[in-house]
């Protein structure tokens, strides 16, 4: 009897040691590699999906890492510096393979990429710039400049080279907000007749952009046109003009937003200058999968993806931010 006990005793011994053995090794497997399963994790960052952009951007980038063997994590930072930064420790925190990163602030993100970069996690920036190089692996935007010529060019031609007109802004925060404004400006002030009435910052923000649009029609009512730094606001601002009565008034945007197209070919606004969101995402992706491999992506850091004009003419060649 007690023979047989002392053989069920070593027999439970060996059984616990080997399930602490398959446990530890299990555990070592998911700290190294960030994800499940032994995958490599990427983390998606943007800001807010309440705007379209921002949302096809993040799918995009995870379609892609998914499809090149990664596991992914989404979240958004709405514009908050902090809420940013911590993200950015969280996936530090969870061994992140790379961050894929729309960022809250050019100046106030530098701080956080440095941070990764010096825990080992590199960070592909797309969309904004920041305001550092050498901190981020990659910076691959839409060349904003080359677009906002494009818009504005197409803009003074339906204004026919005169006229008053209103500019909305982006944040101040955002790098694009004054570069595509230094095009627009770059373009439309060669024409003397052309006569700025009102400038304003809404924010990149629709309803913002309405309330802005408003008050500027009670100080000027007769404006011709509204030439807005992304469609969001372009948006907002039709939707004041139309609750004016005021559908003649020329409105030119900055995005390529399905919603913006839509309005384009039914006669609403009339341009818009589209940003290749998705490509740009997806080719952050494939950057981040050829660095993470050969310690390289063979681009220089920052990295220019050319705008598109779009008009009632090829409206319908467009989706979600690209070619159909």
């Amino acid at each position: 009897m007690l023979r047989r006990m002392l053989y069920l005793l070593t027999v439970l011994m060996l059984v616990s040691l080997s399930l602490a053995a398959c446990g530890s090794s299990g555990q070592s497997s998911s700290t190294t590699s960030g994800g499940s399963g032994g995958k490599k994790l990427i983390f998606v960052i943007t800001p807010a999906y309440d705007n379209i952009f921002f949302k096809a951007e993040a799918d995009a980038a995870v379609a892609r890492a998914k499809a090149l063997g990664y596991d992914t994590v989404a979240a958004t930072h709405d514009d908050d510096v902090n809420k940013q930064n911590q993200l950015i420790d969280t996936a530090i925190a969870r061994h992140a393979a790379a961050i894929i990163l729309d960022n809250a602030g050019a100046d106030a993100t530098v701080a956080a990429v440095r941070k990764a970069k010096n825990a080992g996690v590199p960070v592909f920036l797309i969309d904004r710039e920041m305001n550092a190089t050498g901190v981020a692996v990659a910076q691959i935007v839409s060349n904003n400049y080359q677009g906002a010529t494009l818009g504005a060019q197409e803009f003074v031609k339906l204004m026919g080279e005169e006229g008053n007109y209103v500019e909305l802004l982006g944040k101040q925060s955002d790098t694009n907000a004054a570069i595509r404004s230094r095009g627009y400006h770059d373009v439309i002030d060669q024409y003397p007749r052309m006569k700025m009435v009102a400038q304003q910052s809404a924010d990149w923000d629709q309803t913002e952009a309405f309330q802005k649009m408003q008050t500027i029609l009670q100080a000027h009512p007769d404006i011709k046109g509204v030439i807005s730094g992304n469609d969001t606001m372009a948006l907002g601002a039709w939707a004041a003009l139309q609750a004016a009565h005021k559908t003649n008034v020329i409105v030119v945007g900055f995005d390529g937003s399905p919603d913006v197209i839509a309005s384009i070919k039914q006669g609403g606004i009339k341009a818009t200058v589209l940003q290749p969101a998705v490509h740009i995402a997806q080719l952050a992706v494939d950057e981040a999968d050829k660095y993470l491999k050969t310690g390289s992506t063979g681009q220089p850091e920052k990295q220019s993806i050319d705008c598109i004009l779009v008009t009632a003419q090829n409206a319908d060649q467009f989706g979600v931010f690209g070619p159909k």
